[in-house]
């Protein structure tokens, strides 16, 4: 069993806690943690058994805490990571993993010179139907894939308010793409591998605070386009379509799979749905343990980043971006 510290106990910290705890199967336990607020975390902790810890270096010290899950503000992460590695620690962090190429090699670097497993919590990669889109790709089932649109959108931005970071621009550039966009750019390279180049039209629409629009017209090193949109100030909305020479495959929401070839008889499927916060720290814990290897490579980690930096420099430039 890892045990593991909560680094950031708002909503999703939380949410990530309870996807596992007194789940014996997982391989993982929280036990122990730390929060901006300890005073706002003491009940909830009390109630998962978690003690808590009054700062970060206080959770590193602790013996018993094998590994800690970072759920804290994006520019927070580069250090805590590299803090982490250097106490020996294992690392399951959340998206972004950080804001820039440098720290994320920074932080590859020092998780591999300390032994320790670094994961990064892009949790769409365990849903089923991604599993089935990688497979029909790898067995040649679309064909050559000429082009792909990502859309990831969702209301967050009404509760944002002065304060808060994730209302403060350098914490959230380009608006929701580091709390939803992320997810997708991390699914389109899964599927269609690194990006080349961006394009990036990025600004705030209605919110006074950050951006609410954001869209991005992309180029693959395959050579296959793409266009990607994340929007935080509507409804809930998740699709991903690839276009290739055989048909074209759309996952529509995150449980179905629909697919339309260019001869034939199309489909479409639904799948169980999956609880991927509880999937991503059980395949954490299982690569800590000398398993399979946690299934988002380094390289992907810090393209990635790569790309979201890349972005923000396109986004103001109004120019086209090759990616470093």
């Amino acid at each position: 069993m890892l045990n593991t510290a909560i680094v950031g106990m708002g909503r999703w910290g939380r949410t990530l806690v309870e996807s596992v705890q007194r789940k014996n199967g997982a391989g993982l336990r929280f036990v122990a943690g730390t929060t901006g607020r300890l005073s706002k975390a003491e009940a909830w902790a009390a109630e998962q058994g978690i003690r808590l810890h009054p700062s970060f270096e206080a959770v590193l010290a602790d013996p018993e805490v094998k590994a800690v899950a970072l759920a804290t503000p994006h520019k927070q992460h580069a250090d805590q990571v590299m803090a982490a590695a250097a106490a020996g620690k294992h690392v399951f962090v959340e998206k972004p993993f950080t804001l820039s190429k440098a720290s994320a090699e920074a932080c590859v670097a020092a998780c591999r010179q300390a032994g320790v497993v670094l994961a990064l919590g892009h949790n769409r990669r365990f849903l089923p139907a991604t599993l089935e889109m990688k497979r029909m790709l790898a067995e040649g089932e679309l064909g050559t894939v000429l082009h792909a649109e990502g859309h990831i959108s969702g209301p967050g931005a009404f509760a944002w308010k002065p304060g808060m970071w994730r209302a403060d621009r350098e914490e959230s550039p380009l608006g929701g793409m580091g709390a939803m966009g992320i997810h997708m750019l991390d699914m389109l390279i899964n599927l269609m591998g690194p990006i080349a180049e961006v394009t990036v039209q990025s600004f705030p629409r209605v919110s006074p605070h950050i951006d609410d629009t954001t869209a991005m017209l992309a180029r693959f090193a395959s050579g296959a386009t793409c266009n990607f949109a994340t929007l935080s100030l509507t409804a809930r909305y998740w699709r991903v379509a690839l276009f290739g020479t055989k048909g074209h495959l759309e996952m529509q929401g995150q449980d179905r799979l629909v697919f339309t070839p260019v001869e034939g008889q199309g489909w479409a499927r639904d799948f169980d749905k999956t609880d991927i916060e509880a999937a991503e720290l059980e395949a954490f814990a299982a690569a800590v343990a000398g398993g399979p290897a946690y299934p988002l490579p380094a390289e992907q980690a810090i393209h990635g980043v790569a790309v979201f930096e890349t972005m923000i420099g396109a986004a103001a430039s109004g120019s086209t971006y090759a990616v470093a």
